[in-house]
């Protein structure tokens, strides 16, 4: 019997950890029922993931694939989750375990963040040339997340008709939040969108709002908007059920998953390369020139 075990970060704000399990639920009527699923948290709430692998093996399990419902590989991904993995391997001899990616870099992510910025009442593909995007991520010591976002918001510049989208962090590294700002500013930005890659509500979302009214009063000239966060987006569950078929069929689809060409062939799942390209990670997005419009026609 396989099961998955969905791991979630976990938020010292109950309403974060609700849209965990909210968002599982919805998801569950789409999923294999031949499969056991169940859910954890790496810290702030229960079970963990101890515990959430204790219930999959209770009902029977015995393989246990766990997806972390992460946006970017980091520390936790990359080190906590794996050590939790081999402290089973050992509980557990018998049991298989196999471990997803996080949802990370994927061709669906760039169409839910233009989603999120026409939800703001922006149209993505009408912009302005005084209108700019900060993509601002949490933040960590990982370059590899980091440069992730900065990645991100380089695909979503080349989809979009935006002259700006600047990544930026909200804690740990730079550029900060109010760093980018200053930088859209004098990049000639008139209008700044602030849209969040965050996956659940919480503290920090909760204190960009409070930046935002100091923005507005800082730069009277300006116009701020904040978009709503990436979130559990419908187009989210085609993401992480790409990971569920990798982690269950022993393959990984790397940065392929952001590959045009598969999904105008119409190829969607257990699409593979032979060859790893897994460090393919772009360092960040510079200000273009007003020439680029067509060139980018073409990538659309």
């Amino acid at each position: 019997m396989k099961a998955v075990l969905f791991v979630g970060h976990g938020s010292r704000d109950p309403e974060g950890n609700d849209q965990i399990h909210q968002f599982v639920k919805g998801f569950l009527p789409d999923l294999n029922p031949l499969v056991l699923y169940e859910t954890c948290f790496l810290e702030f709430a229960r079970p963990d993931i101890a515990e959430g692998i204790e219930r999959c093996i209770a009902r029977g399990a015995t393989e246990v694939a766990l997806i972390p419902l992460m946006l970017l590989p980091a520390g936790h991904s990359k080190i906590h989750i794996p050590a939790a993995i081999d402290a089973a391997k050992e509980k557990y001899p018998g049991v298989t375990f196999t471990y997803g990616k996080p949802i990370g870099i994927h061709y669906e992510t760039s169409v839910i963040l233009k989603e999120r910025l026409k939800d703001a009442g922006i149209d993505p593909d009408e912009a302005d040339e005084q209108d700019a995007v900060i993509l601002l991520g949490r933040g960590g010591s990982d370059a590899d997340a980091n440069s992730d976002l900065c990645k991100i918001a380089r695909i979503l510049w080349e989809k979009t008709s935006f002259e700006t989208v600047e990544p930026a962090f909200y804690g740990v590294t730079k550029p900060s939040l109010p760093q980018a700002v200053e930088r859209v500013k004098k990049l000639g930005a008139k209008k700044i969108i602030i849209l969040p890659y965050f996956l659940f509500t919480g503290v920090l979302i909760k204190r960009i709002e409070q930046d935002l009214a100091l923005f507005r009063e800082q730069y009277p000239e300006l116009s701020f908007t904040l978009a709503n966060y990436f979130g559990f987006h419908p187009k989210l569950k085609v993401i992480v059920a790409d990971r569920i078929d990798e982690a269950l069929g022993g393959k990984s689809l790397m940065n392929c998953d952001t590959c045009q060409y598969r999904f105008e062939a119409g190829i969607h799942h257990h699409h593979h390369h032979d060859h790893d390209h897994d460090h393919d990670h772009g360092h960040g997005h510079h200000h273009h020139g007003h020439d680029h419009d067509h060139e980018k026609e073409a990538i659309r």
